[in-house]
């Protein structure tokens, strides 16, 4: 089924609904809002006018951080997900980022090795879910 979608840069605040509905919805709406968020780089994949998938990216030199990626849960698995990341990542690599990273939920980290992603040897818990840092070296031109 093709549909027609959008990617467009969004505010932190247009992240925060889906954020809640779909990664910690027993949790308050302020556990998914990050002090960082006004620091971030948010994007939206909508669908007549609905978001159906967001990405928050949080950049430190030459690294860059996404974080708080999220589907809507009734239409996960019809590729909005794939097209939004996908886009962030060629996003990132035009920007001469060398390496970027994200904290992987555990069961998700077969996904994320379908766009280079490697996960290291770094794990940890947070709210009972385990997760692994997973990162892309970004290859470089000569610089300098």
């Amino acid at each position: 089924m093709k549909q027609n979608y959008q990617i467009k840069r969004i505010s932190p605040e247009q992240t925060w609904d889906l954020r809640h509905s779909v990664m910690w919805p027993d949790r308050p709406i302020d556990y998914v809002k990050l002090d960082e968020d006004k620091n971030g780089l948010h994007f939206g994949l909508e669908v007549e006018g609905k978001l159906m998938s967001i990405i928050s990216v949080f950049v430190e030199e030459d690294k860059a951080q996404f974080r708080k990626f999220a589907t809507d849960k009734p239409h996960q698995g019809k590729g909005f997900g794939s097209h939004l990341l996908a886009h962030v990542l060629a996003f990132l690599e035009a920007e001469e980022i060398s390496l970027i990273w994200c904290n992987a939920r555990l069961e998700k980290t077969g996904f994320y090795e379908k766009f280079g992603m490697r996960k290291t040897d770094k794990t940890f818990q947070k709210g009972g879910i385990d997760y692994v840092i997973m990162e892309k070296q970004v290859a470089q031109g000569s610089i300098g």
